[in-house]
C-alpha cells in the first residue's frame, strides 16, 4: 500500500521514539480520502473498507513502516515546557508523491506513546471530525495545511468530562517538525542536533538555502517569510487558529493542529473561541504578533549556527525579525486588495482596507458574507444584499463611493472585477456551528451530516443553491461561543 522512505527515522535516536498503537475494539472507517491517495501515489488494490479500517487505526502495521512518536518542546501559551512530543500521535512513515514530494503518515489519536505524559494517547470523535473537516477545507480554500487522509472509529470510549466514541485521524503533512522540535534541543544545549535537524530540514523544505552564503540564516529567513504570508492568508479568510504555541507552528509553512480553531462569523478583530485562551492570547488580530514571536523563538535556537560571533548572529536575527513584519504587511494588503477587486497598488488602500473593516465591526457584519456580497456590487447588482448585512448603515456610502472610485482607476470591467473577487472571496466557510451539527449527529453513529459539509466545502468559492444554507450565519440559539481543544 505504501512505498516507505523514512528520512525522519534515520535521524539519531535523540529525535524520536518508537511506538506502538493502541489495540481498537471494532475499528469502523468513518471516510476516506481516495483523492489524496492517488496523489500520493498509495497502492489500494484489493484494500476494502474494513482493511482501511484496519491500517488507519493503526491495527495493521503496513509494509516498511517505522512507527515512532518524535520529541520537540514549545511555548504554550507563553510559558515554556522542555519536553512535550508526540503524546497522542505516531508517524508511520513517509512516502514520495509521483511529484517528487515527500510527506508524513502519521495516526492521530492512536494510543499512548513514552510522551504521552500520564494521558491516555487517544482522540475522541469530535476533534477527530473537526479536523477532517478543517484541514480539507483549508486544501479547497488555497491555504496551506496538513491534510486529511482517513478518520476511523474504534469502537473504543475515551474519557474525557464525559464518556466519548474514540477515532484515530490519519494526518498527512509535508513534515511534522516544529519550532519546538529545535527548542527541544536547544534547552538541552545540544548544538550538534540542532545543527542536525536544520540539515534535514534545509534537504527536506529549504533546498535553496544550501546554496547561500549562510545556509542557515537563509532558511531561517525562508521559514519566517512563508509563515508570514500564511498568517496573512489566515486573516484573508477570518481564521483564529486558537493555540499558536510554538509546538503548533510547522517549519514546512503548513498550517498544523486544527484544534480549538474557528472562523469569524461577525467580524471582531478581537474575536477569541479557544476556551483554554483566557486572556486573548491567540485573538485574530494578535496572530502575526504571535506569529512573529514564535519566529523569534526559532532564531534563539539557531544562533550558534548563524555566526560564531554572538553579537553578529543576533542581529542578524534581528533582521530576519524585522523582515517578517514587512512580509506579512505586504501580503496582509495584497490579500485584501485581491479581495476589493483592486487592481495595483495606490498610497491610499489601506485605509480603504481599514475603513471597511471597522465599519464590519461596528455593523456587526459577517465577515465571509460582506466580502461575497461586494462582489456582486462590483457588477452593478443592488447594493442592498451588501448594506443589509450591517446593523446600520452611517459611513456605508461614503466607503462605497471611495471604493467605486478606486476600482475605476484599475481600467478593467465591472465582470471581471466581480470574478476575481468571487475567486479569493469564499461563499461557503466551514462555520463553527456546522461542524458541532456534524459532530453532534456523529456521536450517535450519524455521519451523514458530516459526508455533505466535507462535500460541499469542496467547493468553497461556488454558490451551489443545494448547499445555501451551509452559508447562512447562526442564530443567536446556534452561536458557537467557545471551542476546545481534543486533548
Amino acid at each position: 500500500m505504501f512505498a516507505f522512505d523514512n528520512s525522519y527515522a534515520r535521524l539519531p535516536q535523540v529525535f524520536h521514539r518508537p511506538a506502538k498503537p493502541a489495540a481498537a475494539r471494532a475499528p469502523q472507517l468513518i471516510r476516506f480520502n481516495h483523492r489524496l491517495a492517488e496523489t500520493l501515489g498509495l497502492d489500494l488494490a484489493g484494500a476494502d473498507e474494513a482493511r482501511l479500517a484496519q491500517v488507519f487505526s493503526g491495527q495493521v502495521i503496513p509494509v516498511g513502516a517505522e512507527p515512532l512518536a518524535q520529541a520537540y518542546a514549545g511555548h504554550q501559551f507563553g510559558h515554556f515546557n522542555p519536553q512535550l512530543g508526540d503524546g497522542r500521535a505516531l508517524l508511520l512513515g513517509e512516502v514520495v508523491s509521483s511529484g517528487g514530494q515527500r510527506f508524513d503518515i502519521q495516526l492521530k489519536g492512536s494510543g499512548p506513546t513514552a510522551f504521552s505524559r500520564r494521558g491516555d494517547g487517544m482522540a475522541a470523535l469530535g476533534p477527530v471530525l473537526r479536523e477532517y473537516i478543517v484541514s480539507e477545507a483549508f486544501a479547497a480554500l488555497g491555504v496551506p495545511a496538513t491534510r486529511a487522509l482517513a478518520a476511523v472509529a474504534t469502537g473504543e470510549q475515551v474519557v474525557r468530562e464525559t464518556l466519548l466514541p474514540g477515532a484515530v485521524f490519519t494526518r498527512v503533512a509535508a513534515s511534522h517538525i516544529r519550532v519546538g522540535t529545535f527548542q527541544f534541543f536547544a534547552a538541552q544545549g545540544d548544538e550538534a542536533a540542532i545543527r542536525t535537524l536544520a540539515d534535514h530540514v534545509i534537504d527536506r523544505h529549504y533546498p535553496e538555502a544550501r546554496a547561500a552564503e549562510n545556509p542557515y540564516l537563509a532558511m531561517l529567513s525562508l521559514v519566517s517569510e512563508r509563515q508570514a504570508k500564511l498568517i496573512a492568508r489566515w486573516l484573508s479568510i477570518g481564521f483564529i487558529h486558537g493555540v499558536m504555541n510554538t509546538d503548533n507552528m510547522a517549519i514546512s509553512g503548513e498550517t498544523i493542529d486544527f484544534g480549538p480553531c474557528a472562523f469569524l462569523d461577525e467580524y471582531d478583530p478581537r474575536k477569541v473561541f479557544s476556551s483554554i485562551d483566557q486572556r486573548g492570547r491567540y485573538a485574530y488580530a494578535n496572530q502575526p504578533g504571535i506569529g512573529q514571536w514564535n519566529i523569534a523563538r526559532l532564531a534563539e535556537c539557531l544562533l550558534p549556527l548563524l555566526d560564531a560571533d554572538e553579537e553578529k548572529a543576533t542581529d542578524a536575527a534581528n533582521a530576519v525579525l524585522k523582515d517578517f513584519g514587512d512580509v506579512f504587511q505586504a501580503a496582509w494588503l495584497q490579500a485584501f486588495r485581491d479581495k476589493l477587486g483592486i487592481a495595483g497598488e495606490a498610497e491610499g488602500d489601506r485605509t480603504l482596507i481599514s475603513d471597511l473593516l471597522e465599519l464590519m465591526h461596528k455593523g456587526e457584519a459577517d465577515f465571509t458574507l460582506a466580502f461575497r456580497a461586494l462582489s456582486k456590487v462590483a457588477d452593478g447588482a443592488g447594493e442592498a444584499p451588501f448594506t443589509a448585512l450591517f446593523a446600520g448603515r452611517e459611513g456605508l456610502d461614503d466607503w462605497l463611493s471611495r471604493w467605486r472610485a478606486r476600482l475605476a482607476e484599475g481600467g478593467r470591467q465591472s465582470a471581471a472585477i466581480q470574478a476575481a473577487m468571487e475567486a479569493v472571496n469564499p461563499a461557503l466557510i466551514p462555520r463553527n456551528h456546522r461542524i458541532e451539527e456534524a459532530i453532534a449527529a456523529a456521536v450517535y453513529g450519524d455521519y451523514s451530516f458530516f459526508h455533505r459539509l466535507v462535500d460541499a466545502l469542496a467547493a468553497p468559492y461556488v454558490e451551489d443553491p443545494e448547499t445555501a444554507y451551509l452559508r447562512v450565519p447562526p442564530t443567536p440559539e446556534e452561536r458557537v461561543t467557545r471551542t476546545f481543544c481534543g486533548t
